[in-house]
Parts: C-alpha cells; sequence; structure tokens
C-alpha cells in the first residue's frame, strides 16, 4: 500500500513538473529568470525568440545585456535596489521601456517581474511583452489625431480669414462714418470719465465734508477765551480739509483740459532757485509733524520752462512724499540745471510702491494697493506724466516698499521763438 502511495504520488508530480515546463516552453510571454545577482539563469523559447539569442547565449549574462545600452548604466542601480527588497510589481504601464535584441535594435516591451525562492536560493522571473503593434497603433492613433488637429487648425484659420476679409469690408464701409464713430468713442469716454468721477467724488468727499461739519460745530461750542487752542486746531482742519478738495477738484480740471487739448507749454524765463524755494515754502504748511523738505540746487539760475506746468508737476510729487511719509521723516528735492536740460529728483522715505503695482503707477484712476485710507483720485501721477510730455521731458521712478520713492524728471532749458518774458 506505502508502495502506491508513492506511485501515484510520483505520477501526480511528473505530470505537475510536465504542465509547468509545457506552460513555461509554451507560454506567448517572454520569461526571463535571474538569481540575486541579477544574472540570467533560465530563458524560455519565447524570451529567446524575442532577444534573438540561441539556447545558452544569455545563460549567466546580466540582465543589462537586455537593456538598452543608453539605459543599461543607471538600470543596475534600479536593479540593485530592486533586488534588496524584491516584490512583484508590473513595469511600463506608465512610462516608456525599451528591450535590446541581440543584434541591438530595440523594441517597446511590457514587463511585470515576480521573486520567488526555492532550495537554491532566490530569484526573480521577468515576464517580457512585446508591445510593438500596439505602439504602431497608439502612434497611428496619435497621427489621427494629429492630422486631425492640423484639419481644425486649417479650418480655423479659414474661419479667420474669412472674418479678416469680413472685417475688412466691414471697415470700408465704416470709412465714411469715421468721424461719428470718433465722436461716440470721445463720448464714451466722458462718460466714462463722468462714471468714475461720481464713485470717487462720492468717496473723497464725504469724509472732507464731515470733517468740515464736525469741526465747524464744534468750534461753535468753545466760546471761552481759554478754549482759543482747540478752536484753532479745528479752524487748521477745516484749513486743511479744504486744501485737499480743491487739490481733487483741480485734478479732475486738469483732465478735463488736457482731454480737450486746451493745455499748452509756454516756456518763460524762470529764475529756477527762487521759484523752488517759493514753491517749498507753500506746502510746507502740509507737512506732518517734524517733516523736513532738504533742497539742493545746482547748475544755472535762469531756464526757460512752462513755471505753471512745473510748479503742479513738482506740488504733486511733493504732496505725495508729504502724504505717503510718515512723521519725522525727511523730504530730497534735488535739482540740476545746465543750458540744455533741467533735471528733478525728488526723494522720499515713505511706504513705497509695491513692485506689482509699477508698471500701473501712471495710469488714469489707478492706486496703489497700499495706499491705505490716504486722500486721492489717482489722477495725479497721470496729470504728472501728461504735463512733464507737454513740456516735452520725461519721468521714471524707482521704488521698494517700505523704503521710499525716487521720482527723476528730466525737461528741456529751451527758448522757443517768440516766446513771452516772465
Amino acid at each position: 500500500m506505502f508502495d502506491t502511495d508513492i506511485l501515484i504520488h510520483t505520477q501526480v508530480m511528473t505530470r505537475h513538473i510536465e504542465m509547468l515546463d509545457a506552460l513555461f516552453k509554451h507560454a506567448t510571454e517572454g520569461i526571463v529568470v535571474v538569481d540575486k545577482s541579477a544574472s540570467i539563469v533560465m530563458l524560455n523559447p519565447k524570451a529567446k525568440e524575442l532577444f534573438g539569442y540561441k539556447d545558452q547565449e544569455l545563460i549567466g549574462k546580466k540582465i543589462e545585456m537586455l537593456i538598452p545600452a543608453r539605459f543599461a548604466k543607471n538600470h543596475v542601480g534600479y536593479r540593485d535596489h530592486y533586488l534588496e527588497a524584491p516584490r512583484a510589481r508590473g513595469m511600463g504601464h506608465l512610462m516608456d521601456l525599451f528591450a535590446r535584441r541581440h543584434d541591438g535594435s530595440e523594441f517597446p516591451v511590457e514587463v511585470s517581474l515576480s521573486p520567488f525562492k526555492t532550495s537554491d536560493g532566490e530569484f526573480v522571473v521577468s515576464f517580457v511583452i512585446d508591445i510593438t503593434e500596439r505602439k504602431k497603433q497608439e502612434n497611428r492613433i496619435i497621427e489621427a489625431n494629429l492630422e486631425i488637429q492640423k484639419l481644425n487648425a486649417e479650418l480655423e484659420e479659414r474661419v479667420e480669414q474669412r472674418t479678416r476679409e469680413l472685417a475688412t469690408a466691414i471697415e470700408r464701409v465704416e470709412q465714411s462714418q469715421e468721424e461719428v464713430i470718433r465722436a461716440l468713442k470721445k463720448e464714451r469716454e466722458l462718460n466714462n470719465m463722468k462714471s468714475q468721477f461720481v464713485t470717487i467724488a462720492s468717496h473723497e468727499f464725504r469724509t472732507p465734508l464731515a470733517t468740515i461739519l464736525s469741526s465747524a460745530s464744534l468750534i461753535g461750542r468753545y466760546t471761552k477765551t481759554e478754549e482759543e487752542d482747540k478752536r484753532h486746531k479745528h479752524v487748521q482742519r477745516i484749513k486743511s480739509t479744504v486744501t485737499n478738495l480743491t487739490e481733487i477738484l483741480n485734478d479732475f480740471l486738469s483732465i478735463g483740459k488736457l482731454e480737450e487739448g486746451r493745455v499748452k507749454s509756454v516756456p518763460v524765463l524762470t529764475t529756477l532757485p527762487a521759484f523752488c524755494e517759493s514753491l517749498i515754502e507753500e506746502i510746507k504748511g502740509l507737512c506732518k509733524d517734524e517733516q523736513q523738505i532738504h533742497f539742493q540746487y545746482t547748475g544755472i539760475q535762469e531756464v526757460w520752462l512752462d513755471k505753471q506746468l512745473l510748479r503742479n508737476v513738482l506740488f504733486n510729487l511733493l504732496s505725495n512724499a508729504i502724504k505717503y511719509s510718515e512723521p519725522g521723516k525727511s523730504i530730497f528735492l534735488n535739482v540740476q540745471s545746465t543750458q540744455q536740460m533741467v533735471r528733478v529728483e525728488i526723494e522720499d522715505q515713505g511706504i513705497g510702491i509695491p513692485e506689482q503695482d509699477q508698471q500701473h503707477i501712471f495710469d488714469r484712476f489707478f492706486r496703489a494697493h497700499n495706499a491705505g485710507n490716504a486722500q486721492g483720485t489717482g489722477l495725479g501721477l497721470n496729470i504728472v506724466q501728461n504735463y512733464i510730455e507737454l513740456m516735452g521731458g520725461t519721468v521714471q521712478f524707482k521704488s521698494e516698499v517700505g523704503k521710499g520713492t525716487v521720482f527723476d524728471i528730466q525737461v528741456p532749458n529751451h527758448v522757443p521763438s517768440q516766446i513771452k518774458i516772465d
């Protein structure tokens, strides 16, 4: 009975071995078995067919024999890392893998790895699938998509061409209405400006007017002689607020005149140092506690330029320097004049202009994001730029948040013909 059991068991084992051998030999996937040192110990016929080797040519060779030369060097590190802690895994699903044939040619593959152990040691079996046909099909799909994209692009180009032709035809039809269109555009701009004016005015006028009303009401309560200081304080608040309102109105009036082309540059002979000192004396009343304006002048005394335009430019920039600087900070006005050019530099130690806002700083109604609650219409620097351009000059600036801003103005010292002498 015991001998019969052994015989049956032997027959079953033989059948299993024959079946496994058949599976190994007739599998449609290439099977490559490597040992712990990454040396090839076994290949099935399909693998030999895929890689173009004869029966024993690969036995004992490193697995890198089957890797394209350009990947083989890096592959050594990858497979050593894998063999330290082997696990079942697939490869090539999210990336392109290539194998190398005996003749050096390459073909795309998908690879899956499975580690196993026997009494002879640890091994890894690789199942290799040639996906050349699949890649060809994918490439055909890609090529078809590209062709569709090309056709779509051609169609879009034709549509654009027809659109351009239609636009040209419309433009020709509308040429006779050019003056009407220009007038409508101008009217839209004016309406937009009025709308922005209403929005800003409603915001900018409300607080100053409330301040004036509040101070005027409080002044009436201070009737005693010893309350003179309090009355004076509120009178100063009213004066300062009225000055701010006047500046806002002047900004809007200036924009209106510029829009209508009624502002012209008329150079007159000007004693520039005295002009600057008079302007500084005028603007000192706006300075915060312990703010100082430092003035430096070099060059010739008398120059030819438009005094009113320059006065408006400098007043705007200096008042901004005061407004956006803390009490106790210094403001610098440096002027250099030659026979050809007048250069003015205004430097403050204020809040600075954020880098992302600097490209828009001369845009109409634009205010930097860090301007906070400081009063302003966003028109001042736009007016400055327009006035300087009218004078034939340029304005540039550099600024850093928290450190301050420097405006650099250059206007020509030019004596036009038939000019009025001041």
